[in-house]
């Protein structure tokens, strides 16, 4: 196996442990901006991070504890 298959297996595997666990994508974030919505300039990584914190815990009764 060559050194770029592994890390793209790696990073495949990465994203789907993220997106097992829930944690944001930014990269996803910002591909779907340029997509879907041209002329807006997509959040900084920083405010992305903390938009997706406050969504999940601004709403009581969705965690289990």
């Amino acid at each position: 196996m060559t050194q770029s298959a592994l890390l793209e297996g790696l990073e495949r595997t990465a994203k789907v442990l993220r997106r097992i666990i829930g944690a944001p994508d930014y990269d996803t974030y910002v591909a779907h901006v340029r997509e879907c919505h041209a002329g807006t300039t997509p959040m900084t990584r920083e405010a992305f991070e903390q938009s997706r914190m406050d969504d999940k815990y601004s709403r009581p009764g969705q965690r289990c504890c």
